[in-house]
């Protein structure tokens, strides 16, 4: 029997999405922490523009925007040179500033209205799977559901439990990092880039200090040193520790005091070999680490929920494939790669050693280029992913959220997805009586527009996801419901 159907370890962003999203999909969800509490301090601060996008398409962006501030600008290897996002059809060309902690609890808090289940306290210690469901041993007793999904961070106890390969590079850079106060003058430099405006770099020592205040008068400030590890990576960090960085980096410690977080931090980076092993997947920090620049971990984890929450929910209810649910890594993995490939370039280039100061050179002249400017900023926003190519060049994109004027009146394509259903747009000159995909009312809607289209004369099935499954021409029903076939399984 069993207790659900899908079971998530892990209640960070990823994990909480993704359960949000399997429970969209009509997915029984458990959600397994092995933290008692939530964690004190965010270790990520801010929602690139995709994401954002994404908090727009399930109705929740109201709710995360309270309170929150916005970035623009971007930052690539704290160059100096700000990203254009503007230059992207969207209307989110920004940061939005929410701290981990606000995001982790505005998530739990939406997952708990969908009805899914948050057991805290409670680690996979391990599981055992078999042709109809896997069994999941936990700190509060065994779970028995169809699927597992670690969300269980870089360590993962469930990727180690399935066997699955975390292949990568050790660190070369180390850095401590943390929360406080100063009550003295903080160094400024140059080329630290609009996440931090104070810092220091230090090129003969190859290392350099940067800030920014989140809160009032409180700092998140880090000291980073390149090719000398810490003596003991696993060892907790004390205000004696960074005190005496800051003054060997930076010549004093500028009255640090009233320090509520202290955490270590490497440029390790490591991803699965493969992102599902049978019934078994791994979603965030479970699949994939790297160096936190650029702001990109949190958001790579948040769309992999987004990505397979709608299709593993799809093979819950008897409506997805197995080539479903194998596109979940064929469409992730590689974004994941391209974000680890970003973030050890820029590892390089926030080294000071002086024989790297060509290539930062470079880069800031290659960055003030527009093109390049916007192949870098489409890489760390999210705007640019494209799941493989097709007829139209919209296909495997993201739809931009253009108004449409429809019958009952002007309505956005972000408000068509609050439920994480697709979405049939069909041109209103040339619509049918009937859709053409009515033997999937219980899972597409189908909206006919006016005006409003990127073509006003093309028909589009959209993602609960927000991308673009086919584009073409609206007469061409079998076409369409052979890619309705494809991605939201057979007709009822």
């Amino acid at each position: 029997m069993l207790d659900c159907d899908v079971v998530v370890a892990g209640a960070g962003p990823t994990g909480l999405m993704l359960a949000c999203e399997l429970a969209l999909g009509g997915a029984r969800t458990v959600v397994v922490e092995r933290r008692r509490e939530p964690e004190k301090h965010s270790k990520a601060m801010g929602m690139q523009g995709r994401t954002v996008e994404l908090l727009e398409l399930r109705g929740l962006l109201d709710r995360f925007k309270e309170d929150a501030g916005v970035l623009r600008g971007g930052n690539f290897a704290s160059l100096g040179v700000p990203m254009r996002f503007e230059e992207f059809d969207t209307r989110h060309p920004y940061v939005l500033l929410v701290p981990q902690l606000r995001t982790e609890e505005l998530l739990a808090e939406r997952a708990r209205e969908l009805g899914v289940r948050i057991v805290r306290g409670s680690a996979v210690t391990g599981f055992v799977q078999d042709a109809d469901g896997v069994t999941v041993e936990t700190g509060t007793g065994p779970l028995r559901a169809r699927y597992l999904v670690g969300c269980d961070g870089g360590g993962s106890a469930v990727r180690k439990a399935a066997g699955i390969g975390f292949t990568g590079q050790d660190p070369h850079m180390y850095a401590l990092i943390g929360d406080m106060r100063f009550s003295g003058d903080l160094p400024r430099g140059e080329g630290l880039g609009p996440m931090r405006p104070v810092g220091l770099v230090n090129p003969e020592r190859r290392s350099w200090f940067g800030a920014f205040q989140h809160q009032p008068g409180v700092y998140r400030a880090t000291v980073a040193w390149f090719d000398e590890p810490f003596p003991d990576r696993n060892a907790p960090v004390t205000e004696e520790e960074m005190r005496a960085a800051l003054t060997e980096h930076t010549g004093g410690d500028h009255g640090m005091h009233d320090v509520t977080w202290l955490s270590r931090l490497t440029d390790v980076s490591r991803l699965a070999d493969s992102y599902r092993r049978g019934r078994v997947l791994l979603a965030g920090d479970a699949a994939h680490i790297h160096l936190p620049a650029g702001g990109q971990g949190l958001n790579l984890g948040f769309q992999d929920a987004v990505n397979l929450g709608w299709k593993l929910a799809a093979v819950v209810r008897g409506r997805g494939t197995e080539d479903l649910l194998d596109s979940y890594q064929e469409e992730r993995r590689p974004i994941a790669d391209g974000v680890v490939r970003n973030t050890r370039t820029q590892a390089v280039l926030i080294d000071p050693a002086p024989r790297y100061e060509a290539l930062r050179q470079t880069f800031r002249e290659l960055m003030a280029l527009p093109d390049t400017n916007r192949y870098i900023a489409g890489m760390l926003s999210g705007f640019d992913i494209a799941y493989g190519p097709g007829e139209h060049p919209l296909v495997g994109r993201r739809m931009p959220d253009a108004e449409l004027l429809t019958a009952s009146g002007p309505r956005r394509i972000s408000d068509c997805f609050a439920t994480a259903r697709g979405l049939l747009l069909l041109p209103g000159r040339a619509a049918p009586a009937a859709s053409p995909l009515a033997g999937w009312a219980d899972r597409i809607d189908t909206v006919t527009a006016e005006k409003g289209a990127p073509e006003p004369a093309t028909a589009y099935l959209i993602r609960p996801d927000g991308y673009v499954a086919w584009a073409g021409d609206p007469a061409r029903h079998e076409e369409l419901r052979r890619a309705a076939t494809t991605w939201f399984g057979a007709a009822a």
